[in-house]
């Protein structure tokens, strides 16, 4: 990957909100409560089929239901220090998560980025990452 110039990195977002479609909606509102805490995103509201997860007034990311669950995916959430990532990780791992990359300089994609990866119940590639520079 090519490193990002630090103009682009302190750009307005492109995305206004994702959601990934889950097989076990209650082990997976579980695991994103837990994992989500440590970056300060909260379950916003629970939906008979769903969960949506943010902060106050934004729902960025949810979950919905589904007997074929998003496969695949990667998403990576905003940490504003490496505790924060740390903290997630750690959640994430307690809460039904797989280790995938523990948290870490990832020097190939630039020299301050801070992450961890993690599989979700699913299998999805869930990341928190913390820009350095």
């Amino acid at each position: 990957m090519a490193e990002i110039p630090i103009e682009a990195a302190s750009r307005r977002p492109v995305i206004d909100h994702v959601g990934v479609l889950v097989r076990d909606l209650a082990a997976s509102t579980h695991f994103y409560a837990a994992a989500l805490a440590p970056l300060g995103m909260t379950l916003l509201y629970e939906e008979s089929d769903g969960a949506a997860f943010g902060f106050e007034g934004a729902d960025d990311f949810g979950i919905h239901w589904n007997e074929a669950p998003t496969a695949s995916v990667h998403v990576a959430f905003a940490a504003q220090d490496r505790a924060s990532v740390d903290a997630f990780c750690a959640a994430a791992l307690a809460n039904g998560g797989r280790e995938k990359g523990a948290p870490r300089i990832w020097a190939e994609y630039h020299a301050g980025y801070y992450a961890a990866f993690v599989w979700d119940p699913d299998g999805n590639n869930i990341e928190a990452v913390f820009h350095d520079r």
